[in-house]
């Protein structure tokens, strides 16, 4: 008797709580759609897929959109310039920059409903920012250029091929220096412990296989780029624009790093209904469904059931076992910084 009780009490509360959501919802959309209009930052069609994000928010909730975009340091650095006479409503930053627009006091919080299956490591407890999709280090390589046999799967494959590797700008790219700590990490390093990935990159410039050519759609579409060292949207996105027969895209199977990219709400948003309904969109299925038409890997990966045809712009959940999150955000903010005299000094003068 006593456990039909308990389990009918667990039964209300749970409605109770699913009811209330709801109206809170409700409301939230109410509020939004008398406010009419989101504008956002960093968040243009065609990065990650953001057009069927705006269309879906438009046909839904009759919310008008616009969009500037700039960059991580930028936006945050506009949310705190413009403050009471705010242009933007909500922004989409790298990782790194969640935190430092928190310090700046320019977020508030909003946690959608799906929040409990977004990972710890990928959230503010108090819902200032959660990354809504990640991106992962991973090799594209030139399947013309690059023989079957000779292929890498890892990074330790990359010391005794024939083919040149392409990382980017390690001095000015978020890209390429978390290709480095990918590397790092695969050779035991992490965020404080880079040289073993330094070491790797030394190897290769000292066997003359480092290419300066910056792994872009152009550069590959040109053949300039046999491996190249990406996140995986963009290998992906390259992949597909360029030719999807020409090019094999992977995660590197013994380690590589994750990042990602959070909303951030202004906190002087004038439609701050409108920001928080828009990521509660970006939260939910048809939200993250939209990410990975992007070719970003949604955060709630593992609890979706994606489209075949949507899943095949994305790579197998499988290939990120070795991969993981940074695990030290002020290390890494640290050790990246000296990272670029790093690089010229180890492994640029290598190639002289």
């Amino acid at each position: 008797m006593k456990k039909l009780f308990m389990a009918s009490l667990l039964g209300s509360a749970i409605a109770f709580c699913t009811s209330a959501m709801a109206q809170d919802l409700k409301a939230l959309e109410d509020a939004a759609r008398k406010e009419g209009t989101v504008n956002s930052v960093g968040m243009p069609d065609a990065w990650a897929n953001w057009k069927g994000t705006w269309e879906d928010l438009a046909k839904k909730y009759g919310l008008k959109h616009s969009d500037t975009d700039m960059s991580s340091a930028q936006e945050v650095a506009k949310f705190d310039a413009e403050k009471d006479n705010a242009s933007a409503d909500i922004g989409d930053v790298g990782a790194a920059f969640g935190p430092i627009a928190v310090a700046k006091g320019v977020t508030q919080p909003y946690k959608p409903s799906t929040w409990d299956q977004v990972p710890a490591w990928a959230k503010d407890q108090d819902g200032h920012w959660a990354l809504a999709y990640t991106g992962t280090i991973a090799f594209i390589i030139n399947k013309d250029l690059v023989k079957e046999e000779d292929r890498p799967s890892t990074w330790h494959d990359l010391e005794k091929g024939k083919y040149k590797v392409a990382i980017g700008d390690v001095g000015t790219a978020a890209q390429a220096a978390n290709g480095v700590l990918a590397a790092a990490i695969a050779y035991k390093g992490d965020e404080k412990n880079i040289e073993p990935g330094l070491q790797l990159f030394t190897k290769l410039a000292q066997q003359k296989r480092l290419s300066l050519a910056n792994p872009t759609i152009q550069t590959l579409e040109k053949g300039e780029v046999e491996v190249g060292v990406v996140w995986d949207f963009n290998g992906l996105s390259y992949r597909e624009q360029i030719d999807p027969k020409r090019f094999e895209v992977l995660i590197p199977s013994d380690g590589s790093v994750i990042s990602g990219y959070t909303t951030i709400i202004n906190k002087y948003a004038k439609h701050p209904n409108a920001a928080k309904l828009t990521r509660e969109y970006i939260f939910s299925d048809a939200g993250q469904t939209n990410l990975a038409i992007g070719h970003a890997r949604p955060i709630r990966a593992e609890h979706l059931k994606l489209p075949a045809d949507v899943q095949a712009k994305l790579l197998p959940n499988e290939q990120y076992k070795a991969a993981q999150p940074i695990k030290d955000a002020a290390a890494w903010e640290a050790t990246s910084k000296a990272l670029p005299q790093k690089w010229q000094e180890q492994v640029i003068i290598e190639m002289e």
